[in-house]
């Protein structure tokens, strides 16, 4: 009499090798790493709001903080909380250092991706991002040392340590992240948009101008606004190259005090649970904010551009 056929089952039913155990931990692994990233940004973002809630919710208020530029923190007497001076020099270097930057980040994006082949390219890419790894303070050390004394001599300008300094160096530190991920969204354009435009003709510089370009502009807008990001939030070469002077300024030679660049200065001094220790902290919370929405932003462009 013939025997039935043994029920089949899952090799990993009854018996789980080292296999599966390892299948198991990376997975969990990953999701680690995944979901970090957001519980770090909910956790600073707890940390700074709380720090801040004491003179948010005794001392703060609004019309001064935003709108009056006088910034005298340490005043025993009568402290002001004004931060618009300090707006307003954050924005005009980072202003001024977008102005420097898109011309050379689009231009080494456009000539890395559209021009430039083999060897050339990947070694292009590399410096690219040697460029974006220098660390801040190296650039700052270029600003006080090196732009200060030029700025002086060029211009016959009493200070060298000014809008005009700060914004070079922003520039040219934001130039290498944004050109990198221009050139990613150059990249993304498909390669029949190209051929098309030649049979139909179009010289090379056409095909960028009138098809790549147009084609990639979410993605180019999306580099800018990280750009914009990364120079809102940078602290120690704005530190050392703007004069870190409460002022609202009237041109680029006028020296200027940044957001970062305040905390960054006077935390350290500040008694814990003050109302300065406050403020700063509220400061740090409208960075964050601004930060935050920046980036934001530019995600959801460079969202846009891959479902269009």
């Amino acid at each position: 009499m013939d025997k039935p056929f043994p029920a089949i089952q899952h090799p990993n039913a009854n018996n789980r090798g080292a296999d599966w155990y390892v299948d198991k931990l990376m997975q969990a692994l990953v999701f680690i790493g995944g979901i970090s990233a957001i519980i770090f940004i909910v956790g600073i973002f707890v940390f700074i709001t709380k720090e801040g809630l004491g003179f948010i919710t005794d001392r703060f208020d609004f019309m001064e903080f935003f709108t009056t530029e006088y910034w005298f923190p340490s005043d025993e007497d009568d402290p002001e909380f004004g931060i618009l001076a300090l707006i307003a020099g954050t924005a005009s270097v980072t202003g001024l250092a977008m102005i420097v930057a898109i011309p050379f980040a689009l231009g080494a994006a456009i000539y890395i991706g559209e021009f430039a082949t083999g060897k050339k390219r990947e070694y292009l890419k590399v410096l690219v991002e040697l460029l974006a790894a220098i660390p801040s303070v190296v650039w700052g050390f270029i600003g006080l040392s090196i732009m200060n004394p030029l700025i002086i001599k060029t211009f016959d300008v009493p200070v060298g340590l000014n809008v005009l300094n700060a914004g070079v160096i922003l520039g040219l530190m934001a130039a290498p992240i944004m050109a990198s991920i221009a050139e990613d969204a150059l990249k993304a354009v498909p390669d029949s948009y190209r051929e098309a435009a030649e049979a139909m003709g179009a010289t090379r510089w056409q095909v960028i101008t009138r098809v790549v370009l147009p084609a990639a502009r979410n993605g180019l807008l999306g580099a800018v606004l990280l750009g914009v990001g990364r120079g809102f939030g940078e602290t120690m070469a704005v530190l050392m190259a703007t004069g870190h002077s409460v002022n609202i300024p009237g041109s680029i030679f006028d020296s200027v005090r940044a957001l970062t660049a305040t905390i960054a200065a006077e935390l350290g001094e500040t008694a814990v649970g003050s109302e300065h220790y406050g403020a700063l902290f509220t400061i740090g919370i409208f960075l964050f904010i601004i930060t935050f929405l920046i980036n934001l932003t530019a995600d959801l462009i460079v969202k846009g551009i891959k479902k269009g």
